[in-house]
């Protein structure tokens, strides 16, 4: 079950490590429940007793206070029932109306908790307890970049094609990762998340804009 308390307390972890600079360390990626270190291989130590030498030194000198809450961030979704590929089964599972689906998903206040699986793929808590259905039994081989999804407790925006199982009741126009860009990802660790539901018209203007 998704806990936002240990989830904060893992990205004040985080903060902490890299506030150290350990040249070792190559990445400090911190996930829902977990703190993944990536090290330099060519580096000539005993990776695994120094890294859990600095955890243990950083919980005794104490972590950093939580962050102050990040940018927030207006998605535009197109809830089109041709992007929406799981809307009517999501409807279904849960006993209301595809339209109370998109307004329930719509209303909520979303925070980014972690990116993974994929560049710029960001997972959000804010998901309406009724919309919490399971992942889909049959993941999807490619699914469409900027769809918008729901699993569990949380929603999802694919950034890119991909393969995944979450349901897809949307999509954005907007581009989700470019690696040319200043800040590839368009999220960020404890960015607040608000979707704004669009007609298909204002998908298709706004695509052409963000070149989709």
């Amino acid at each position: 079950m998704l806990d936002l308390e240990v989830n904060a307390f893992v990205q004040r972890l985080a903060a902490a490590v890299q506030a150290r600079g350990e040249p070792w360390i190559r990445d400090v990626v911190p996930a829902l429940g977990g703190l993944a270190l990536h090290f330099d291989p060519d580096f000539e130590g005993a990776v695994h007793d120094l890294a859990a030498e600095l955890i243990d030194r950083c919980l005794k000198d104490g972590l950093p206070p939580a962050e102050d809450p990040g940018h927030e961030v207006e998605v535009p979704v197109c809830y089109d029932r041709e992007f929406a590929l799981d809307l009517e089964e999501v409807a279904a599972k849960t006993g209301v109306t595809p339209d109370e689906v998109v307004a329930r998903h719509a209303a909520g206040a979303y925070r980014v908790l972690m990116i993974g699986f994929a560049p710029g793929h960001a997972y959000m808590s804010g998901l309406d307890a009724k919309l919490a259905v399971p992942r889909r039994a049959s993941p999807r081989s490619q699914v469409p970049a900027g769809s918008v999804a729901i699993a569990n407790e949380q929603s999802v925006i694919y950034p890119y094609a991909i393969a995944g199982g979450w349901n897809v009741i949307g999509r954005t126009p907007l581009v989700i990762f470019d690696a040319k860009r200043e800040a590839p990802s368009l999220f960020a660790l404890g960015d607040r998340v608000r979707w704004r539901p669009i007609s298909r018209a204002e998908f298709e203007q706004l695509a052409k804009v963000s070149g989709r």
